[in-house]
């Protein structure tokens, strides 16, 4: 494995251009519905000392592209006055992106325009209803990813009781796997996903034979799992920011999409639609397995009563290991999705693992089903919260809303009520 990850990073810094820049296309969608390129406009570079270090202009094509002095932290500020009449922002607030460009990095900005005078836009961008419609679609699909990862979770500690603590490890690796056959190996998108969903799915399967079947044989306290658990984790993420970097990374394809499906104040764009379909069909798929098949019934019994479901015939280990392997690629799926979303970076998976709890916990340890609710109410709290406290905070609302449920409802909202003593 270690040396895969040594081959995988050679390819990726061998894959990547010969200088930093940006580029992007100037578009819009005109009342016939027909896309219009703009020509002529400006968008200024500044670096984080706030000086102007380019100046990019749209060609004829509605392009632009211009290099950058190299890696750092950089300010793309449109000149609106370059804009021609009749066309504006679709949301004036992003007439500034900031970046991050890392070595041999050329990345693409994105300033979605539509045909008006920006009047009835500026109304529309500041009604707080369609600021909630635009943040409850993102909070579906962040809560459906959230789901994608934390599946497995619950499902492993219902027939475990182990707290995996390296869970959000495995959401990484998938999303880092992801680009290194697609940007390092030079393999379509759809082509590196599925592979990296499966060795993915292979590695949990491997961490639970090699791992934690040796110390469940052993008889290893949970406590002491846990910490194990904690350990690996820290491992294994520092392993990949050794590889990887500390930066953002894009997929090569499918990462700027501007064109969409326009639904009042919502645009989707189709990278966002295949998102939510691929989640929502997983996610049904995985509820017809555990509910209608043989080894869904013997999933149900061993998370139940693990020693009742041993003496009635059920291969207990078995049961285990296809948990492992299932949840490993559910959270390399989900992994993918997120880095398709909002781009690769090494601890990804721990910025989502507290959620990932969080969700686990709200719909009720060791239920699949319970991970699902759980997850889409805390993705949808999440990014409604934005309405009122700052973005930084949105976490912190997700947190105090599993603090509430759980005060009411200790089990959680599917778990089941257990007599203690």
């Amino acid at each position: 494995m270690l040396s895969l990850f040594l081959a995988f990073g050679a390819s990726v810094a061998g894959a990547q251009s010969e200088s930093e820049g940006v580029n992007g296309t100037f578009r819009y969608r005109d009342a016939e519905g027909e896309n219009v390129t703009v020509a002529g406009i400006e968008v200024a570079i500044t670096d984080a000392d706030g000086a102007e270090v380019a100046v990019a202009v749209s060609g004829d094509d509605g392009t632009f592209e211009t290099d950058l002095p190299g890696p750092g932290d950089y300010t793309a500020t449109l000149v609106a006055e370059t804009l021609p009449e009749g066309v504006t922002l679709r949301n004036p607030d992003r007439v500034e992106l900031s970046f991050n460009l890392t070595n041999n990095q050329r990345r693409a900005l994105a300033f979605p325009l539509v045909e008006g005078d920006g009047s009835d836009l500026a109304q529309v961008g500041s009604s707080t209803f369609d600021s909630a419609i635009r943040l409850a679609v993102d909070g579906l699909k962040f809560g459906l990813i959230i789901a994608m990862c934390s599946v497995g979770l619950s499902l492993i500690f219902g027939t475990t009781g182990l707290v995996n603590f390296a869970h959000g490890e495995l959401v990484t690796i998938g999303a880092v796997l992801a680009y290194a056959f697609n940007v390092g190996v030079g393999l379509p998108f759809l082509v590196a996903a599925p592979i990296a969903i499966v060795i993915t799915a292979a590695l949990g399967g491997a961490n639970n034979r090699f791992l934690w079947r040796p110390l469940r044989d052993r008889s290893t306290g949970l406590i002491a799992m846990l910490v194990i658990s904690i350990g690996l984790s820290i491992l294994v993420r520092y392993f990949v920011l050794w590889q990887f970097g500390g930066f953002r990374k894009a997929y090569d394809q499918f990462a700027l999409q501007t064109d969409g499906i326009t639904i009042g104040p919502v645009t989707i764009v189709p990278r966002e639609i295949a998102t939510i379909l691929i989640a929502v069909g997983v996610l049904v798929g995985v509820a017809l397995v555990v509910q209608q098949t043989r080894l869904g019934k013997a999933m149900r019994a061993v998370s139940d009563n693990k020693d009742l479901a041993e003496s009635s015939g059920i291969d207990v280990e078995r049961v285990i290991q296809v948990i492992w392997i299932a949840g490993a690629g559910l959270a390399g799926l989900g992994g993918v999705l997120f880095g398709l979303d909002q781009q690769v970076k090494w601890d990804m998976g721990f910025d989502l693992l507290l959620l990932m709890f969080a969700s686990v916990t709200l719909g009720g340890l060791g239920t699949a089903y319970g991970a699902l609710v759980g997850s889409i109410i805390v993705g949808l709290f999440v990014q409604l919260s934005t309405l009122i406290v700052a973005p930084e905070l949105k976490s912190v609302g997700a947190l105090l809303v599993l603090v509430l449920i759980l005060l009411v409802r200790p089990q959680g909202i599917l778990g089941q009520r257990e007599r203690i003593g």
